[in-house]
């Protein structure tokens, strides 16, 4: 029986071989993700009992989604096969000062079409502690986000700790949309991860004296835009991940947890990127373990940030790490120095 539940859609991911652009050669990488679906991978890595919830056409595309989770032991049985295709990502990984590119081709996707009905959240909820979604997944269309409403009220009404990482895209939805759609939300939520841009974009709550293309962060601002969104929508604690950006390439990776109006600084990590998809999403998955597992605020914030660190080592969506390796860092280990 899982213990945390995540709901969203998981897409087929082509990309380009090493750090071709599109086209530049006749083969594309495939494989699979999505921001719900790389929490729960991260999770079950740490071997935690996760469900991944979402719908998937029942053909072989969609086996293959399917498949790829249960690899690495995500339980599968709750995803509600229907509909005609999976959606797609392509990712065409920067270097240097080019950066990143991702087009999105997810229109009338199965999870697109889902209909309430589709889920049983009763049942789905059944033994559960916690469940966690994105901004990513209402923003699919009007009635996955009322399916997340219904999710997130039933959630609560079992008692069930409820996390969402903001996740603003710009290419899914409007500003507007977003802040009308998440302020319905996110009363219902225990933990909001958020970003420097996130709480921006969506509810016009800036941290002062801060350039994220620049890369000046104002740590003292940062704790004011956590208090207002708690405060706001009463959740308990608020997360918000704090990038420099020196190049494509090139990062430095810290966050701040706000809970109990006290807020706490990680250390800074110099970041040499590999894959920065799924950096975020190792983050949330690595504050659920914690935040379960009872530990202290320093060290919750200290273990979520380690586990994104060497996220953003691993290829592909899916954050490829034991508990073990994530502690070793979190404690100071992050040498690279070979193991023997």
């Amino acid at each position: 029986m899982a213990r945390i539940i995540t709901f969203g859609e998981i897409m087929l991911r082509l990309q380009p071989e090493n750090y071709l652009r599109f086209f530049q050669s006749d083969r594309m990488e495939a494989t699979f993700g999505g921001g719900e679906a790389n929490v729960a991978v991260s999770l079950a890595n740490f071997e935690e009992p996760v469900a991944f919830v979402s719908k998937l056409p029942a053909h072989d595309i969609g086996q293959a989604a399917v498949n790829s989770l249960r690899y690495f032991g995500v339980d599968t049985s709750l995803i509600t096969r229907g509909g005609d295709r999976v959606g797609i990502y392509y990712n065409e990984k920067g270097a240097s000062q080019r950066p990143s590119k991702v087009i999105y081709d997810r229109a009338h996707s199965a999870i697109a079409e889902a209909v309430a009905a589709d889920f049983d959240w009763d049942r789905i909820f059944t033994g559960a502690e916690w469940f966690h979604f994105t901004g990513i997944t209402p923003a699919l269309g009007q009635n996955v986000a009322a399916i997340c409403l219904q999710a997130c009220q039933k959630a609560k009404e079992k008692g069930l700790t409820v996390s969402c990482d903001l996740n603003y895209r710009k290419n899914l939805w409007s500003q507007t949309e977003a802040g009308q759609v998440m302020a319905r939300l996110l009363p219902y939520v225990d933990v909001l991860i958020a970003n420097e841009e996130d709480a921006d974009k969506v509810f016009g709550i800036r941290a002062g004296a801060t350039d994220v293309d620049s890369g000046e962060l104002n740590k003292a601002g940062y704790i004011d835009v956590a208090r207002q969104l708690a405060q706001r929508f009463g959740c308990q604690t608020v997360a918000i991940t704090l990038r420099t950006s020196l190049s494509a390439s090139d990062n430095n990776w810290a966050a701040m947890l706000y809970t109990a109006e006290e807020a706490y600084f990680s250390r800074e990590y110099a970041v040499r990127i590999v894959d920065r998809v799924g950096g975020g999403d190792s983050f949330g998955a690595g504050l659920i373990y914690a935040s379960l597992h009872q530990y202290e605020p320093q060290r919750r914030l200290e273990f979520a940030v380690a586990a994104s660190c060497l996220k953003h080592s691993i290829a592909g969506d899916y954050n490829r790490v034991s508990v073990k390796e994530v502690e070793n860092l979190a404690q100071g280990s992050g040498s690279g120095r070979i193991q023997r």
